[in-house]
């Protein structure tokens, strides 16, 4: 059968290739094409990238009005080149404000919808679920609390797992030592607190120096920035001028797994830290004018999805405007090494990781991908 997958962000091109290996194993005469990365291009070849998500990806309100012409003009290439290919099946990843227009246009025009990653419409933009319920023939969830949230909304989605228990997993097992990674790093031995501030540059200046400010308290750690590839270092360098704090760049994982513990902002950064077993507080700042409007905004009571998963606070989340660095210095010392709530801690992520289903969920996925469409 012939497969056109869209992902617009580097999380999607690796779940996608993982999604891809998993339907060649089901499907041996499986083709694709698709708009996504260098990692899906190692699986379904080059030739088959017909976009790299480097010129899709527009992160923040600035960015997204600043290319509204270009996004556009990506949104109908995509659709003459899904009518070129004449897929049996459309699959998006996530990325939601593009995915959801070439869905609308795939399904008028009879070709078959499937959405890998749902988007997240149980937290803001509910208005999607009617254009979902009417656009996608297979919703693919990778949250086990999503699948009663669309039934009650007349959508079965089908749950088989979290893919970031395969990445994961995937990086563990070809991963520098402790001994390599400090040394190719140039950190020393203390050991060490991650610092994951956001992936936007706004995030990255709100939220930073909050982390700094909380570093100053413990002198027996080193704290390391897990800066992101697509943000200049100059920005990081700016805030950190004058600390102690050190920066490794595109060693996210290899930050988290070797940490003792994390500050982490909002979003999947939560998640993998506990998948990866390491304490964490979210520290998430907002402006003040947020943190009035929060309670009507959102319409879920965590902003973590460690917390949202389990439906309690199983790690501090922090969202205010100005922080009380020698609260948040205590909530800290609380889940390092002898620190009280460590271990309740711990439990809490067994727990979670049994719910997001371990290893095999893009397999489990792409099985039953191939089977619904024979």
């Amino acid at each position: 059968m012939k497969y056109f997958i869209v992902v617009g962000e580097p999380s999607g091109d690796l779940h996608g290739s993982n999604l891809m290996r998993g339907i060649k194993q089901e499907d041996s005469e499986a083709q694709f094409r698709f708009w996504g990365g260098d990692k899906m291009a190692e699986v379904g070849g080059a030739e088959n990238l017909a976009k790299h998500y480097r010129e899709t990806s527009f992160f923040g309100i600035v960015q997204v009005l600043c290319n509204l012409k270009t996004i556009f003009g990506q949104i109908d290439e995509c659709k003459r080149d899904i009518a070129a290919y004449n897929p049996d099946v459309v699959i998006l990843i996530d990325y939601p404000s593009f995915n959801m227009r070439i869905a609308k246009w795939a399904k008028e025009h009879g070709i078959k919808v499937y959405y890998y990653i749902a988007p997240k419409v149980w937290a803001w933009k509910e208005w999607r679920v009617k254009e979902i319920r009417k656009y996608v023939d297979r919703l693919y969830t990778i949250f086990p609390f999503e699948t009663d949230y669309f039934r009650s909304k007349g959508i079965e989605p089908v749950f088989c797992g979290n893919p970031l228990c395969d990445s994961i997993a995937q990086y563990k097992a070809q991963m520098p030592s402790r001994e390599v990674f400090l040394k190719e790093n140039n950190l020393d031995e203390r050991p060490i607190v991650a610092l994951l501030a956001g992936s936007r540059r706004s995030e990255i200046k709100d939220n930073l120096a909050d982390m700094v400010a909380i570093s100053q308290n413990f002198p027996e750690y080193q704290f390391v920035v897990a800066a992101v590839p697509w943000i200049e270092r100059e920005l990081y360098d700016k805030i950190l001028a004058g600390t102690t704090v050190k920066v490794v760049c595109n060693k996210t994982y290899d930050t988290l797994i070797y940490a003792e513990a994390a500050i982490v902002t909002s979003g999947t950064a939560t998640l993998e830290t506990a998948l990866m077993n390491t304490p964490e507080i979210v520290l998430y700042h907002i402006p003040k004018l947020y943190e009035w409007l929060r309670p009507i905004v959102l319409k879920i009571p965590y902003i973590s999805l460690v917390n949202i998963n389990l439906g309690r606070e199983a790690v501090r989340e922090i969202v205010v405007n100005k922080i009380d660095v020698e609260a948040v210095s205590e909530e800290l010392r609380s889940i390092l090494e002898g620190g009280s709530a460590r271990a309740k801690m711990l439990e809490d992520f067994a727990e979670l990781q049994a719910m997001m289903g371990g290893e095999g969920s893009s397999h489990r996925t792409a099985k039953d991908i191939v089977k619904s469409l024979k």
